[in-house]
């Protein structure tokens, strides 16, 4: 078993960072969503990330301005944008919705034995739009890891030339990945935390571990002997973050009170906050508002 670790949350007072950095992460943290220290993104990158075929259970949502308005109706933090969506729809929605703007993204295309997600916007680019910070995918693991963290090291520059958080999907892939446990253990997962703190992150997004215990015994050790249950797990990793702020996915869509359950588990373990996508924005516009209210007001009763 692993030793009991501290379970404090940490805070934006706690991150040693520049003004410019400071003052962007206040206002999504702060002054916009439940404005607490806690944060809840809405993405829209998947129409990259996995073609159109996430917007057949709802075709409104193939309309970028669907989401900025569930965005704004549902008291999110900000939202996640690739560059051509952040042109061509958010100025209608500046000042009203913080946009984080992605900086890299790939297609599901080829397979995902050595995956690199290359850069097509930057720095800059999100100065320019007005946004309060960067995304950045990284594919933690990857026979590519060596590109991706060159790259992400000119973003990390570029970031702090301009006062920018940066966020990083971190994300374990890639063959290597698969063979010791698959992307989504403890191990893996854990690895991805510590990595993107390692490599400079301002803000984690990891996806929550699955308990798969026939998996688990292809992890090195100590992870494959370990017994622990979800709650001892999420703790970890968001320890493992340490000075970096953490935020986990939805997932793919579930119920509403399945929404709002994986919301609460990961704030009891000491995340920050929660980005939540296909689980929203994959329901008709009133059901989405309404379940991002739940969640809003929840991560009210956890403040930062």
């Amino acid at each position: 078993m692993l030793k009991e670790r501290s379970t404090l949350p940490t805070r934006l007072s706690d991150l040693p960072l520049s003004a410019g950095k400071k003052a962007r992460l206040h206002r999504l943290l702060y002054q916009n969503g439940p404005a607490n220290g806690t944060l809840l993104l809405l993405p829209i990158d998947q129409g990259l990330e996995h073609g159109p075929r996430d917007f057949f259970p709802n075709p409104a949502a193939a309309d970028a301005e669907f989401q900025l308005r569930i965005a704004e109706a549902g008291g999110y933090s900000g939202i996640a944008m690739q560059i051509g969506l952040s042109e061509k729809y958010f100025p209608d929605y500046a000042g009203r919705v913080p946009l984080i703007l992605k900086l890299n993204g790939k297609t599901e295309i080829p397979n995902d034995d050595a995956p690199l997600s290359p850069l097509n916007a930057c720095v800059e680019d999100a100065v320019r739009l007005g946004a309060d910070a960067v995304g950045y995918t990284l594919y933690v693991g990857s026979a590519r890891q060596d590109e991706d963290f060159r790259q992400f090291e000119s973003v990390r520059r570029d970031a702090e030339r301009f006062g920018m958080p940066v966020i990083v999907w971190s994300y374990p892939r890639g063959k290597a990945v698969e063979q010791k446990g698959g992307k989504d253990s403890f191990y893996a997962i854990d690895y991805a935390a510590r990595a993107a703190q390692e490599l400079g992150a301002d803000v984690v997004k990891l996806n929550v571990p699955k308990v798969d215990a026939e998996k688990a015994k292809l992890s090195p050790a100590p992870y494959k002997d370990l017994a622990l249950d979800q709650r001892e797990i999420l703790q970890h990793v968001v320890q493992s973050a340490g000075r970096t702020l953490v935020i986990f996915a939805g997932g793919e869509k579930g119920t509403a009170d399945e929404v709002v359950a994986k919301a609460g588990a990961v704030l009891e373990a000491g995340a920050t906050g929660l980005i939540f996508g296909r689980n929203i924005w994959q329901r008709p516009y009133d059901e989405a508002v309404s379940v991002s209210l739940r969640i809003r007001d929840l991560l009210q009763h956890h403040p930062r």
